[in-house]
């Protein structure tokens, strides 16, 4: 499948307008698209439907979703949502990514060590709470100011829930519709999660990169993972059935999930800076990383299992940047941002107290060159781009964690708050392997890209370097640090800023030398960039409210969202997309060789198998990065598919919706059906699944 040429999205401009048009939409739940639904589909959303997929549905904190399948904590969600605690759990000829993995009892389940499941218990609105903290407020001071109010909501809110019944909540700030509503969202974690089922990576991601993103697909993108609570599975009462049969084409079907962020909201300023400046600079560096990592990758079987989950993850996430700068190439795109603008100032013009909205395009304008400015300097320092380590994260965090532990709980960075600290400790306790020679590698290159994009005489590159090149700077912070040990990360966060002070370990020393300036490029992005620009996003979105109401969506901010659509194929330069696979066409494709090999387990049960099953279909739900793992739905709220990706056109998804050509690619039930049944003898598993 070919990508779309760039001439035919001109026509998409009318799709992005106020309020949503067709199935589109990431919808939170306090206010579903329940009319629309009901017009399109004849499904009536009631609040017990919401209220049963808003508890079966997870947050994993890595980056996914997931959804409780049985009443003691099964979780489902992808395979490459879990690769990380699978790889994490391998071993030297040991290689559970490539074997797959089925625990043959709970005790044989595998503890997936960095790993926190949350599940959304309620939400309250906290807007005119936030606004009267803020009011009157400098745009430079604007940061600070919400940050402090935020900070003890979240920790009254969490204060009140170990008082209340159900036990204590995480409770997390959320901005939404660019700070025109702020919310508490109240959380059940469990931070105890466990591997269960994962099949080899071979069939998880059948295609590789080759197919990512395309359509006809074959993946069996699937992982079983299980919450514990208090050393025994989670009580799970409210969890999510299947519909083995899956849906048919027509069928509505829903998502329920945690998509990552959207831009649909930005101004013609803020997209024109994503184009001119932040993506071709991201592209630049990946692309060269991604090519020191293969070749390490090929100088042995280690290299290549040790390298792997992180390769897959910078093989992805170059293909949706690149296709994400190829739909902010397109004029349209710009053109149909320009077009909300003067729409939403003719809307509210005349309108006492929104004077000042067409201003607020220009402040946010002028923050856009003061990013520009800072961009490269801000994402090598701050955002640690030239510290691209396991090693330096734990660093930077221990360094951070001293200092801001010792203020205020209000007066502290977000990340370090009390709110947070839990997430924080497990983190530094978690006993995942750090390998070393991808550790210098990735060190090494960040520190590379420093030095050439800031230049061999910036204080800070001089500093750093000092008589190294970063080949010796970081082949010695690597071997000489001792922070791949729990033990010894937990020691200097127990020990507090006397212990930072007195360590001498080259990771710690590194990372203590680069934060003033770091800090400093921080309080510039927020003084003179995130502030001003939160000041005028929150006077635009009021505008917005005035003339749309809630008609429209906020974009994704990695909350809990629903999307509705149906399966659904589409038409791709004049050819029709059937909007299913089936099993047969896999072993047609296969080579035997990676990334089209299937597994000798798959291929020893060929005969058992129905080749007419059921593998990937497609739908025109929106979804984006984030509703990984996300159980699609129908109409009973039971299960007829796991979306694990979507189209090459699904990529612009980030800007803009063409209910047309956005597609979800989701793994067919009958297809898990039929590997745990006749693939991998998982009856046990399977059983507790279909337990009533």
């Amino acid at each position: 499948m070919k990508l779309v040429p760039l001439a035919a999205l001109a026509t998409l401009a009318g799709f992005a307008a106020f309020p949503a048009a067709a199935d589109e939409g990431m919808w939170t739940f306090d206010n579903p698209p329940a009319a629309a639904v009901e017009k399109a589909y004849g499904v009536k959303l009631d609040a017990p439907w919401l209220a049963h997929v808003r508890e079966s549905t997870v947050r994993l904190e890595t980056g996914c979703t997931g959804s409780f399948i049985s009443s003691d904590g099964l979780i489902l969600t992808n395979h490459h949502c879990a690769e990380d605690c699978i790889a994490q759990n391998s071993s030297e000829g040991n290689d559970l990514v490539a074997a797959g993995y089925l625990a043959g009892s709970r005790e044989k389940e595998l503890k997936c060590q960095e790993d926190a499941v949350s599940v959304l218990v309620s939400t309250e609105d906290v807007t005119a709470k936030v606004a009267a903290a803020t009011a009157g407020i400098a745009p430079d001071k604007m940061v600070e100011a919400r940050r402090a109010a935020l900070t003890k909501l979240e920790q009254a809110c969490e204060e009140a829930s170990k008082k209340a019944k159900g036990g204590p909540l995480k409770c997390e700030r959320v901005t939404l519709y660019q700070g025109g509503q702020y919310w508490l969202y109240k959380y059940r974690r469990y931070e105890d999660v466990r591997l269960v089922f994962a099949p080899e990576r071979d069939i998880a991601a059948f295609g590789g990169d080759p197919d990512n993103f395309q359509f006809p697909r074959w993946c069996l993108d699937m992982s079983i993972l299980r919450a514990y609570e208090d050393g025994k599975p989670a009580k799970t009462p409210t969890h999510l059935r299947f519909n083995w049969a899956g849906a048919q084409p027509g069928d509505p079907v829903f998502v329920s999930g945690h998509p990552g962020n959207t831009d649909r909201l930005l101004t013609s300023a803020q997209l024109q800076t994503q184009r001119d400046k932040f993506l071709p600079f991201w592209l630049l560096r990946f692309s060269e990383l991604r090519g020191r990592m293969i070749q390490y990758s090929k100088t042995g079987e280690e290299a290549r299992r040790t390298t792997e989950a992180y390769l897959n993850s910078v093989e992805n996430a170059i293909k949706v940047r690149r296709n994400q700068f190829a739909a902010l190439l397109d004029p349209a795109l710009l053109e149909n941002a320009a077009r909300k603008e003067a729409a939403l100032k003719d809307a509210i013009a005349g309108k006492p107290g929104f004077e000042g909205t067409g201003d607020a395009y220009g402040r946010i304008a002028e923050a856009q060159q003061v990013w520009r400015r800072i961009l490269v300097p801000y994402t090598f320092i701050e955002g640690g781009a030239a510290f691209n380590s396991q090693l330096f994260q734990h660093a930077r965090t221990l360094v951070r964690a001293a200092a801001e532990r010792a203020k205020p709980n209000e007066q502290r960075l977000p990340e370090f708050t009390d709110a947070r600290l839990a997430a924080v400790e497990q983190g530094l306790k978690a006993d995942a392997p750090v390998y070393p020679g991808l550790e210098a590698l990735r060190l090494s290159f960040g520190l590379e890209r420093m030095r050439e994009w800031l230049g061999p005489d910036d204080a800070l590159v001089r500093q750093v370097l000092g008589n190294d090149s970063p080949d010796e700077l970081a082949n010695r912070a690597v071997q000489q640090s001792t922070l791949a040990d729990p033990a010894a990360r937990m020691a200097l966060y127990q020990g507090g800023q006397a212990a930072i002070d007195a360590s001498q370990d080259p990771m710690i020393r590194l990372a203590a030398a680069v934060d003033p300036r770091a800090r400093e490029l921080r309080k510039t992005f927020e003084t003179e960039v995130e502030g001003p620009v939160a000041r005028a996003q929150e006077e635009i979105a009021k505008a917005r409210f005035a003339a749309y109401g809630t008609s429209i969506y906020p974009d994704a901010t990695f909350t809990l969202r629903l999307s509705y659509g149906a399966m659904k194929g589409w038409n791709e330069n004049g050819t029709e997309v059937r909007p299913w696979t089936e099993i047969s066409r896999a072993f047609e494709r296969a080579t035997g060789e990676p990334p089209f090999r299937i597994p000798p387990r798959w291929m020893a049960a060929k005969d058992r198998l129905d080749p007419a099953t059921r593998a990937n279909f497609t739908t025109n739900n929106d979804i984006i990065g984030g509703n990984s793992g996300s159980p699609m739905l129908d109409a009973k709220g039971e299960i007829v598919g796991l979306a694990f990706d979507g189209n090459v056109h699904s990529i612009a998804g980030s800007y803009w919706f063409d209910e047309r050509m956005n597609r979800t690619v989701g793994v067919h039930p009958a297809y898990i059906r039929a590997a745990l049944e006749k693939v991998y003898d998982a009856k046990a598993l399977l059983a507790e699944i279909d337990a009533k």
